[in-house]
């Protein structure tokens, strides 16, 4: 096969060379047609599938404490009696547990960034797909120890946090992968399958439960059975996704750290910005997803009495779900129009105007309503995330050519540096936007249980939102600078 350097010019050598330990690639240029079609193409969509199983699995731990928690109470945990009658008391400490691991996820994601340009893509997958099974094991020991106080569960739940670091690795090495054309698409899928993860657990853990209570009883040691069942059947595939990042992935040489990406990442304004807009993208995403369940059976209780297969944990997973599904459309949509900023101001537009509903269908007291303004509001936030993220890569790329055309520089080195700052950015914004989704929990715990209702929480919400979309359209869109492939970076500085 015909190989392409870093030139762009064809040669007779193999069209890819490894390193001799750890399968880095030492050569590669996505964004030469020739490589790309070449072999490229399959090389980085094979590194991405097995990226999204990996990221999958993470978030299906991440999140895992929100469907766990609506059960424990019947397992026999007195902390958390009482949920389904809207406790205060009980609704505090789930959100409390639900929101712990966001958190730890959020702190987490700035290193699991900077590890991928030390380690390599490869072998930090497997060992953050290998880190999965801590909280997991932790989780099976100790739910069957009814008596186990409530700061073990703490414990636990920070645990499951490093299931949310992994998003910004994945995210970071993928992002080297792919054309600038394709990039949005790309990392789009590797989010939103990751994204999926949610859903699916929200989806597959209460029916466990449920399954666990009919196999042995509907009383405490069947719904610890039912617990233990929704743990276990996650074992095998974080396995799999250790042992094919081992064998499948690879690593690139490009990716690693020139001394400078981070420093220059972290000074541009525009990571700030970003971050700032990715709390009310991600952070609401993420940050609903986890509470929907708890806010689903405190809000509406007399839902549990409709029967098992609408178990209030499988109406959840539909936020979820439908939240991945957009995210992709979100990066493709802003491939196409170039940068992302417009859509990003629609989104938050919409979001507002969700939240408005929400508030209303609590005081109608009307579940579809509820819901229907709910999955809105899911949806708008994950087109958001594929739109955010799609801005990221331009900016750095726009940022980067500015610089070195005034000052002289190689074009093909500064678009190398430009993709190493927005890999770095990446980690940055992703914990931001993630850390927002802890603050979405506890300002709704806060209001419960100060305020006695959650509405103030939500009008918060909308406000923070219509601020959103006035800095997107200030920072990209209101300059006559400003363009359909470039939002509004020309004048901008690294």
């Amino acid at each position: 096969m015909t190989a392409i350097a870093a030139t762009g010019q064809e040669t007779e050598s193999p069209s890819f060379e490894y390193q001799k330990k750890g399968r880095w690639l030492t050569q590669w240029n996505p964004d030469n047609p020739a490589f790309w079609e070449a072999g490229g193409k399959q090389t980085a969509r094979k590194n991405l599938w097995f990226s999204v199983f990996a990221e999958n699995l993470g978030f299906s731990i991440w999140v895992i404490w929100g469907s766990i928690v609506t059960a424990m109470g019947s397992a026999g945990f007195e902390f958390l009696a009482g949920l389904g009658k809207a406790n205060p008391t009980a609704v505090s400490n789930a959100l409390l547990l639900t929101s712990i691991p966001t958190l730890v996820g959020a702190a987490l994601r700035v290193p699991y960034t900077f590890a991928v340009p030390k380690f390599g893509g490869r072998a930090f997958t497997a060992f953050s797909a290998a880190m999965l099974f801590i909280p997991t094991l932790g989780i099976l020991y100790f739910v069957n120890q009814p008596s186990t106080p409530m700061w073990v569960f703490i414990v636990l739940a920070s645990l499951a946090g490093v299931g949310g670091g992994n998003f910004s690795s994945s995210m970071a090495n993928i992002s080297f992968f792919f054309p600038e054309g394709k990039k949005g698409a790309a990392l789009g899928l590797n989010a939103a399958g990751g994204n999926l993860g949610v859903a699916q657990t929200q989806l597959i853990v209460p029916l466990l439960i449920t399954l666990g209570t009919h196999i042995m009883a509907k009383d405490a040691a069947g719904y610890r059975f039912g617990i233990t069942l929704a743990v276990l059947f996650w074992l095998p595939f974080i396995a799999v996704a250790v042992v094919g990042a081992l064998y499948f992935m690879d690593s690139l040489t490009e990716a690693k750290s020139d001394g400078k990406s981070y420093k220059l990442a972290l000074t541009n304004r525009h990571t700030w910005i970003m971050a700032f807009l990715y709390i009310g993208t991600f952070g609401s995403f993420i940050g609903f997803s986890f509470a929907f369940p708890t806010l689903i059976k405190a809000t509406f209780p007399d839902l549990a009495k409709i029967g098992w297969i609408t178990t209030l944990g499988n109406l959840a997973f539909l936020g979820a779900l439908v939240g991945s599904f957009s995210r992709p459309f979100g990066g493709w949509v802003a491939d196409k129009v170039g940068g992302g900023a417009k859509i990003t101001v629609f989104v938050f537009g919409g979001m507002s105007i969700a939240v408005a509903f929400i508030v209303l269908a609590v005081d109608l007291k009307s579940f579809p309503l509820y819901l229907t303004a709910f999955l809105a509001l899911f949806i708008l936030a994950g087109i958001g995330n594929g739109s955010t993220y799609r801005m990221i890569p331009s900016i750095f790329n726009a940022t980067a050519k500015k610089y070195a055309s005034e000052h002289g520089m190689d074009l093909t080195e500064a678009a190398i540096s430009a993709k190493r700052q927005a890999g770095a950015a990446i980690g940055v914004i992703g914990a931001v936007g993630a850390a927002g989704g802890f603050v979405v929990q506890q300002a709704l715990r806060l209001s419960n249980v100060h305020l006695k209702t959650m509405a103030p929480a939500f009008w918060a919400y909308a406000a923070v939102f219509l601020v959103m979309a006035a800095v997107t359209w200030w920072c990209y869109l209101r300059t006559s600078f400003a363009t359909d492939k470039v939002p509004s970076l020309a004048y901008a500085s690294v």
